[in-house]
């Protein structure tokens, strides 16, 4: 009997042991972070924004098309059809593929406003861009980048999802608070704001290549926002060339427009995790890509999978 009792608490401690270190395991695979990835799993993503709607967006769009390139263009509904400007009429044929986006009205400086006329601005604009392309337009750049607190308590109730500056950052991270959207880089740094200056011009597009080059060679998941206004660009289209030629047809990057990245960051930050983390719902339409242990998953639009590592 004795025997009996010493083999069944034995067998008992072993037991005890077991389950302990179950749950030390399963603790251990709950503590390990999920990570966003880009749509199809890819690691990096690029967004192309340009400002104003000036008449050369057309030699402009043509470049990315020519390269399967994607763009953002931020437009001034009130300045289409005057000089240099494109019109209204071709609004929707040339920007097919891309997307449209609010710039104010009439581009003035928004800070220097009452709210009544930054609402103006910016709902005006909306308006009648949604009328030229016909579907809703959820985005917008702020003219001149320049924003405050009274700017983004105006536009925050005017189906503005995005707001991007023109405070670049320098690196590859994603937008903390959307309406304050801080891009990467001016396309060429500030090489085309000094012509009369060719040591700064040569300096400020060697970073500027530099930045391009570690986007590429990263391994990090990372956001290039690259920005700027076609007008920029007059006697400089070889350039647009070379660094739209860099970026294209590249697999390891998502080409996406800024609202579309900004739907797919909403969606994933709604997804649905299980307290230990092993299953997850994702309750938007949008296919959604994590990594959690190296291993890749895809939660599909309205389904729940189970995460086995």
């Amino acid at each position: 009997m004795k025997n009996i009792i010493l083999s069944l608490t034995f067998l008992l401690c072993l037991s005890i042991q077991y389950m302990k270190a179950q749950a030390n395991l399963a603790l251990a695979k709950s503590g390990i972070p999920i990570e966003m990835l880009f749509p199809e799993g890819k690691t990096k993503a690029l967004i192309l924004s340009y400002d104003d709607g000036r008449a050369d967006d057309r030699r402009l769009v043509k470049l990315l098309n020519d390269y399967n390139l994607i763009g953002t263009f931020h437009l001034n509904s009130n300045k289409l059809g005057t000089n240099d400007y494109l019109t209204k009429a071709e609004i929707k044929d040339l920007f097919k593929g891309h997307e449209v986006s609010v710039h104010s009205a009439n581009h003035p400086n928004l800070t220097t406003l009452s709210k009544v006329d930054i609402v103006y601005e910016v709902a005006e604009d909306r308006k009648e861009l949604e009328r030229l392309i016909g579907i809703p337009v959820r985005g917008m750049a702020y003219p001149f980048g320049n924003n405050n607190d009274v700017v983004i308590d105006a536009i925050s109730g005017l189906g503005i999802e995005y707001a991007r500056t023109v405070d670049d950052t320098y690196n590859f991270s994603i937008p903390k608070d959307f309406l304050k959207w801080h891009p990467s880089i001016h396309q060429f740094a500030k090489a085309f704001w000094e012509p009369n200056n060719p040591e700064n011009d040569k300096k400020e597009l060697d970073s500027f290549y530099q930045l391009i080059t570690s986007f590429l060679t990263t391994k990090e998941l990372a956001l290039l926002d690259v920005w700027g206004h076609s007008w920029e660009y007059q006697t400089r289209w070889e350039e647009v060339d070379k660094f739209f030629k860099m970026v294209a047809n590249n697999k390891a990057i998502y080409y996406t427009t800024q609202i579309a990245l900004v739907d797919y960051i909403h969606a994933y930050r709604n997804l649905k995790f299980s307290v230990d983390k092993s299953v997850v719902t994702n309750l938007s339409a949008i296919d959604i890509y994590i990594k959690k242990n190296n291993n890749v998953y895809a939660i599909k639009g309205g389904s729940s999978i189970i995460l086995k590592d």
